[in-house]
């Protein structure tokens, strides 16, 4: 009895004498311990003996606190979980709030299986879409250092810097044909949301794209559908390929310009407390949609995708999309770094958890994708417009019926 008083008193008082490193950590697993979405997991992992162990490590300088908080959140086994240096903690806030970004262009994810380093998406415009590097693509090595070593962050941050540098690439696709790229880093405008009008003889649709989901496209989305409804727009295809995510509240924001006190998402936080989030009564467009989703398609525009498909107010075309069901939340942790940190998981309206699933299309589309989406050459934007037409056709004949059927009573 005495001697466990004894052991708790000598770690009471070893915390209050911590380096400025280890209390770096500390406050890092404090934030951990506080909000990660599922207690039961830190439990298993025993989180508070991890904290122990942890801060028993020589951690005198900023890379040390850097590598014990790796090493501290390896358990998880969360890739989404992780410690932001200073670098990609400015490059995260720079692609969440700024117009550009210098790097390859990948949007990478973790497989939670094999831990191999997959390719979500590329940006459009950006050196790795130009390489032809597509979603599904297997980084292994980052100038000859296996990702494997790496882990998600680390490669990610290899892939970054200044513009005009060179990275060395080794790519396995899916059909395990391996490959060299050598890609030249650069700015990449991110321009997050494209749109434009397609005409025909007899309709007009608007051709609305997300790349991302930053803090700026909400208040573009708006802009984007009132001047599509001032040029006469029937319908829209939304074009959510290739978007990795971002703010998650930017795309229920998106949501609620499409849908009228419905439901957007339902999330469900550490405590097993759900929360649906419903749109409010106006909308900015509320015509025909067809919505545009592949393997690239993930978090955030997955929320938008399944919320619009649930509530029966677009269709959806493509592929099924990536499967990740769970929101992050970015903390600062000193002055220029940070972690994020699953804080919840999110169901779409009618229930479903996609995570690891995905969101599957009511309509697949099995035809080759094109390099510059939205372009003349695009057989998805192509099968859209199909659809659209024959929808605007075919209310067109049931109104000419209606109003025959009016016409014979009338007289």
């Amino acid at each position: 009895m005495i001697c466990i008083f004894s052991t708790n008193f000598l770690y009471i008082s070893s915390v209050n004498a911590l380096s400025d490193s280890k209390q770096f950590v500390l406050d890092a697993w404090t934030l951990v311990n506080e909000g990660y979405y599922d207690p039961e997991r830190l439990d298993e992992i025993q989180w508070k003996k991890i904290r122990q162990k942890t801060l028993q490590k020589q951690i005198e300088t900023s890379d040390e606190a850097y590598s014990a908080i790796e090493d501290m959140l390896k358990p998880l086994e969360d890739p989404f979980t992780r410690i932001l240096r200073p670098k990609d903690y400015e490059l995260l806030k720079t692609s969440n709030f700024g117009s550009e970004i210098n790097g390859v262009g990948l949007q990478l994810g973790e497989d939670e299986m094999t831990k191999e380093i997959k390719v979500i998406s590329t940006l459009a415009g950006s050196p790795a879409e130009e390489a032809g590097i597509i979603s599904g693509d297997q980084i292994d090595k980052v100038d000859g250092i296996s990702c494997s070593e790496l882990g998600l962050a680390n490669t990610a941050s290899k892939l970054r810097g200044e513009s005009g540098t060179k990275v060395l690439v080794q790519i396995k696709s899916m059909s395990n044909e391996t490959k060299e790229i050598d890609l030249e880093r650069r700015s990449v405008d991110l321009r997050p949301v494209r749109t434009k009008r397609l005409r025909d003889d007899s309709h007009t649709i608007g051709y609305l794209r997300i790349t991302q989901f930053s803090e700026s496209v909400p208040k573009k989305i708006e802009e984007a559908l009132q001047e599509l409804k001032e040029k006469e727009v029937e319908g829209i295809i939304l074009d959510l390929r290739n978007n990795s995510g971002g703010l998650v509240s930017s795309g229920i924001a998106v949501a609620d310009s499409f849908l009228s006190e419905q439901a957007i998402v339902e999330t469900k936080d550490r405590n097993g407390i759900k929360d649906a989030i419903i749109s409010q009564e106006n909308t900015f467009f509320d015509g025909p949609m067809v919505t545009l989703v592949n393997k690239g398609t993930a978090s955030a525009s997955e929320i938008l995708a399944g919320s619009l498909q649930d509530n029966k107010r677009s269709t959806l075309m493509g592929e099924q999309t990536y499967g990740k069901g769970l929101i992050q939340s970015l903390k600062s942790l000193g002055e220029d770094s940070g972690i994020a940190i699953t804080v919840a998981s999110y169901l779409t309206p009618e229930g479903n958890n996609i995570q690891g699933k995905g969101i599957t299309p009511d309509k697949i589309l099995d035809l080759p994708e094109a390099r510059d989406y939205g372009n003349s050459e695009d057989k998805w934007v192509k099968n859209a417009e199909i659809y659209l037409n024959a929808l605007f056709d075919e209310n067109e004949v049931e109104e000419k019926v209606n109003e025959l059927e009016k016409k014979d009573i009338e007289n």
